[in-house]
């Protein structure tokens, strides 16, 4: 079962305030001038406004818009109340990173609870009664269908889809709502001129691995509704993804260690897109010969898995934690609680980024032919 609270940020400020429902509300820094969109109410989504948009913009686009400044302490407490109304229901519970998001495993709990929709419309009806939210629900076999199916009521409804209905339930939408697709993905199939899941879903593991290379395996499951990552025991760790080079001999050249940087990029990236996540908040630490050990963290701003965002990331936290001249003997990068990529796509596609996700997917190809160092960046070069 998949719970979405929709635009989780705004329904727990309204809680708090009755007067901001049936105004449209954007959530965002208010004391800065290069502010982004944290999040928007419906109302100002329809009305053009999305997360990331700089707030100047957001207001240009709806300038009725109530501005809120973002209380992340409140949006953690109202996931943790969330939390307490369904973990008597299942131990297996994998909340978000407080985004009104939470998968619950419910196999098995029939003999106590009743069926599945039995189960989730008593959760509804307890998180509706408790806490005054309404929450966006489905059952579904796995994590990946459980998902697509609450984007496809947001923000308000519910969907069932039983086991086997997975591919039939897919067929028909568009490749974008698939969790885990990136945008270098609808690149190669826009290519192909496949914008359907059905369309998509007719190739074979074969003819998916001339565009895609290793994530042929990946694609081909996810086309097909097929998600074996089971749901996490509540109080579990999200898993941590970590990536790790050690300088054998003396610190090699600024280059090099760029070149270093953007491998343990490469690195993350991939194990992200086999997970289906993208990486919200990256940490680097960086061991010099000494043993002094420094480490920074950093958010990304969409959160993504693409190699380049993540190594632009992981070099400016090297250029934060690396102020001492002293060898270095090992680096560390280290990705936080992936988290699911967002499914909105841009309103206005930037043609110069369009040009840069072909060029990524063109070298990925010949990678993927060749090897990996059969064509290499700059950063790679040195490395």
């Amino acid at each position: 079962m998949h719970l979405n609270i929709a635009d989780f940020a705004v329904a727990v400020e309204r809680q708090l305030d009755s007067r901001l429902k049936d105004y449209p509300v954007i959530i965002a820094p208010t004391a800065s001038a290069r502010a982004v969109v944290y999040d928007m109410s419906e109302e100002a989504f329809r009305a053009g406004v999305a997360k990331q948009m700089p707030l100047s913009r957001a207001v240009r686009r709806c300038p009725d818009a109530i501005i809120i400044p973002p209380h992340e302490d409140r949006y953690a407490q109202g996931m943790e109340a969330i939390l307490r109304e369904v973990l008597p229901y299942s131990p297996l519970i994998e909340p978000g990173e407080a985004d009104g998001h939470v998968f619950i495993d419910i196999t098995g709990t029939s003999r106590l609870f009743g069926p599945p929709v039995d189960v989730a419309w008593r959760m509804y009806r307890r998180i509706k009664d408790r806490l005054g939210f309404a929450p966006v629900w489905s059952v579904a076999p796995n994590k990946l269908v459980a998902k697509v199916a609450t984007r496809l009521v947001k923000p308000r409804g519910e969907y069932i889809i039983d086991e086997g209905e997975e591919s039939d339930f897919l067929a028909p939408l568009p490749l974008s709502v698939l969790p885990g697709m990136e945008p270098e993905d609808l690149l190669r199939f826009k290519a192909l001129n496949l914008e359907r899941v059905h369309q998509a879903a007719g190739l074979t593991l074969d003819q998916l691995s001339v565009p895609f290379g290793h994530r042929a395996g990946f694609v081909f499951q996810t086309l097909r509704g097929i998600d074996p990552s089971p749901v996490l025991a509540a109080g579990q760790k999200p898993p941590q993804i970590l990536a790790v080079h050690e300088f054998i001999e003396d610190t090699p050249t600024r280059e090099g260690i760029e070149g270093a940087v953007y491998g343990l990029a490469e690195k993350i990236g991939v194990e992200l897109r086999r997970m289906r996540k993208a990486a919200r908040m990256l940490a680097m630490a960086i061991d010099y010969s000494d043993g002094v050990r420094r480490t920074r963290r950093m958010r990304v701003n969409p959160p993504s898995a693409h190699d380049r965002v993540l190594f632009q990331t992981a070099r400016f936290m090297l250029d934060l934690a690396w102020t001492r001249r002293v060898r270095l003997r090992r680096m560390r990068l280290i990705c936080e609680k992936p988290v699911f990529p967002s499914a909105q796509m841009a309103l206005f596609p930037d043609p110069a980024a369009e040009k840069q996700e072909a060029l990524t997917a063109a070298v990925d190809r010949i990678r993927e032919r060749f090897g990996r160092r059969m064509i290499l960046t700059g950063p790679g070069l040195a490395s």
